[in-house]
């Protein structure tokens, strides 16, 4: 065998023990308090139209909608937020779970509900659980991916 073969697979074994490090965050992690305050404005943000899907979303992010399994991206969530026949009343993170892999990846499982009128115009809720993935970039905590689905409301 090679030495240049030999270094590659070291070189592959080091690079996956590494990306296999992960840890579940702490209750005082403040990277993850900062993940979660945001997941939850941006759970609330249908009912506040605070905007933090601006400053949370990469701008290369991509979701998967819970509806039809379409993909969507950062200007497709802004402008659905910005319209008016969007707003929701009762906005709430039910829950969510930060676990870091390395220093500049997290995934965040979690759950959220809110109100909205139905096709007919009747106050419906609507649940969904979801998986969210965010990246640090340039020293930035940002969502890169998003995959909702929705469950039954209790």
């Amino acid at each position: 065998m090679s030495k240049s073969w030999v270094k590659v697979m070291v070189l592959a074994y080091t690079v996956a023990a590494f990306a296999q490090d992960s840890k579940w965050a702490t209750s005082d992690d403040p990277t993850a308090k900062y993940i979660v305050d945001s997941e939850r404005k941006w759970a609330e943000a249908a009912c506040t139209q605070s905007g933090i899907e601006a400053k949370i979303l990469a701008d290369d992010f991509q979701g998967t909608s819970p509806r039809d399994g379409s993909r969507y991206n950062k200007a497709h969530e802004l402008a659905f937020h910005d319209d008016p026949k969007n707003v929701a009343t009762d906005c709430r993170l039910l829950d969510a779970k930060v676990r870091f892999f390395g220093d500049t990846l997290a995934v965040v499982y979690g759950s959220e509900t809110a109100t909205r009128k139905n096709t007919d115009g009747r106050p419906e809720p609507r649940c969904l659980i979801w998986t969210d993935t965010w990246l640090k970039r340039n020293g930035n905590w940002q969502v890169i991916a998003a995959q909702d689905a929705y469950f039954p409301c209790k």
